[in-house]
């Protein structure tokens, strides 16, 4: 419950504030990519303003993200090691409890020896 107010009280004032960005900068601009002829209409797009900032803040994000996703690769295989010597490390515990087990089962019992 906490985290949905929580939600809402950041995500609200987030779309305002895009809304407002996004009336405030309607106008059609064109974004040319070739730097030796701006009027050039094959590398050059028209959109309203808003349309190219929000096209490169999800460009940004997607590159941040895919930055951090690499940068943590170390972790995650250190994390995928540790679980697979956890798994072994079990498997040899169970195995040496099993093996404790059959020895016991094996070894007279304290009522059954005799007295030496």
């Amino acid at each position: 419950m906490i985290k949905r107010i929580l939600g809402l009280v950041i995500l609200i004032p987030l779309a305002i504030v895009l809304i407002m960005l996004s009336v405030a900068n309607r106008d059609a601009v064109t974004l040319a990519l070739n730097p030796f002829d701006p009027a050039d209409q094959v590398l050059s797009a028209t959109a309203p303003f808003f349309v190219f900032l929000f096209a490169a803040l999800m460009l940004g994000m997607i590159i941040g993200s895919l930055a951090t996703w690499f940068k943590q690769g170390k972790h995650r295989q250190r994390a995928r090691a540790s679980a697979t010597e956890a798994v072994k490390w079990q498997s040899e515990a169970d195995r040496q409890k099993a093996k404790a087990q059959q020895t016991a089962a094996v070894l007279p019992g304290p009522d059954k020896r005799s007295a030496a």
